[in-house]
């Protein structure tokens, strides 16, 4: 064996500082990816409360653009970003393996087991709003075993489900009008009548956000976050992905409208009394009421569960991700102009739910003043309220109460 000629090193002096504790500071700040996110979060939640508490997108001008912008879109942006988090969970960007991937997996499934009764409880305040967190926590669920896979895989994945969810969306929706068996499923199910909801099959076919047709935006969000967002061009790609689906989704509706023969009689004839010359991009289409003919698919309004609203929201979802991520990246004065928004987004489930509690008490803002009054006091307060809460503490509060109730997962072998 050849002996190791390398000199001994010099010992270090015995008054020389451990160089294994750093230095006492503050905490770093949070990386542009981040704030990033956490600023598009942030106008997911405002964007929510102008759908549930703001006026009318028939005001027109900007201000009703606006709030169009924010009907159905909000909540896809939403959930999109749940999908973000759900990969920060369990590993970004390789997903964790042996003892602490089954830990963060226990954790997730905590999560969701927390956000369905919660979802419901919530519902069961009887406001105007459609809560959307049971059907988080549902989704949760189901797209837990897709967390291991890539960018690429996931966004096939999320493809394939805006083609194939809404049709058989329809065609369930359909048997559960036509026949009794949907009255039995409800009559058994003991999650119906813990909760004086449809259950089970609200979950996943009749409700607001049936998670079939939801999930394609979670994994898409799932996509997103196996992305490397830092690197250059990244960003770019995004936008001019986010610009293509949102063509193609209500572009291609506005498209299929007019040339289909009778699609807009036939929408027309399923909604109650909305307009379907606004089908494409406005829920000023109505609601169906007479079933859903197949002319329904060519639909793309929010809330219609069609693949081309689904991939129109989808691709604003992705455009606005995309300018947040340049804003925290390039725009350092605009970031620090948007920090209350940002903050908003940190604490994003306290702020959801305070919502919808502050109008279980007060009512709708028709009842209470000025749409535009009420919105802006629920988002001046949100914001102010995060803002100071931001500066204290890492998490929300019931962002807190949340990780605190997925601790047992560290328990698992």
């Amino acid at each position: 064996m050849t002996p190791d000629t390398t000199p001994a090193p010099t010992p270090a002096p015995a008054t020389a500082p451990p160089t294994s504790r750093p230095a006492p500071g503050p905490r770093a700040p949070a990386p542009a990816r981040l704030v990033g996110v956490d600023l598009a979060r942030g106008l997911a939640v405002l964007g929510m409360y102008a759908a549930h508490v703001g006026p009318d997108p028939t005001v027109g001008g900007p201000l009703g653009f606006v709030l169009e912008l924010a009907r159905g879109r909000s909540s896809a942006l939403f959930a999109l970003l749940a999908g973000f988090s759900l990969v920060i969970l369990t590993g970004r960007p390789h997903p964790r393996a042996g003892r602490a991937g089954r830990r963060a997996a226990g954790r997730v499934v905590i999560r969701a087991l927390v956000l369905i009764p919660l979802g419901f409880a919530l519902t069961a305040l009887d406001t105007d709003v459609d809560v959307i967190l049971a059907c988080y926590g549902v989704l949760f669920l189901m797209v837990l075993p897709l967390h291991r896979l890539g960018a690429g895989a996931l966004a096939a994945v999320a493809a394939a489900g805006a083609l194939a969810m809404p049709p058989l969306l329809l065609a369930v929706r359909r048997t559960i009008e036509e026949g009794e068996w949907a009255n039995a499923v409800i009559a058994s199910d003991p999650l119906a009548r813990l909760s004086g909801t449809d259950g089970v099959l609200e979950l996943l076919f009749t409700g607001e956000y049936p998670v079939l047709t939801w999930m394609p935006f979670m994994v898409a969000g799932m996509a997103l976050a196996r992305l490397d967002l830092t690197r250059p061009g990244v960003r770019a790609r995004l936008a001019l992905t986010g610009a293509a689906l949102a063509v193609l989704g209500h572009g291609g509706s506005w498209l299929a409208m007019r040339l289909v023969p009778g699609a807009h009689a036939a929408v027309a004839a399923a909604t109650d009394g909305g307009a379907p010359s606004s089908a494409w991009w406005s829920d000023g289409v109505g609601d169906l009421v007479d079933g859903a003919p197949d002319a329904w698919l060519l639909v793309a309004a929010p809330h219609s569960q069609t693949t081309f609203s689904v991939l129109g929201s989808t691709g604003v979802a992705l455009l606005t991700v995309a300018a947040c991520l340049t804003v925290a990246h390039r725009m350092p004065r605009l970031t620090r102009l948007a920090t209350p928004v940002t903050a908003v987004g940190t604490i994003a489930l306290t702020a959801y739910v305070a919502h919808i509690l502050a109008l279980s008490v007060l009512g709708t803002a028709a009842e209470t003043g000025p749409a535009l009054v009420a919105l802006a006091a629920f988002g001046a307060t949100a914001m102010l309220s995060a803002v100071l809460w931001t500066r204290r503490f890492r998490r929300g509060p019931l962002e807190y109460l949340l990780h605190t109730a997925t601790r047992p997962a560290d328990l698992l072998p």
